[in-house]
């Protein structure tokens, strides 16, 4: 997913805005607007990611340990 985020941005910033009608700068906005939520949650999703392996680690460490 990161590697289409990125591209998407790329995309979006070689975009010419001064060319763009007030339609294609209000679809711009808005798709400026889905990337920023987009990238917010492939970071969430990256911590919880992080946060499932300490789980899992633990819950792998007491069933060794026979808790």
């Amino acid at each position: 997913m990161a590697d289409t985020i990125a591209e998407t941005v790329e995309l979006l910033y070689t975009i010419d805005q001064e060319n763009l009608t007030a339609d294609q700068q209000i679809a711009l906005g808005t798709a400026m607007a889905t990337l920023a939520q987009a990238e917010r949650l492939e970071q969430i999703n990256e911590r919880l990611r992080g946060i499932h392996q300490v789980l899992n680690s633990w819950a792998m460490k007491a069933t060794v340990d026979g808790r």
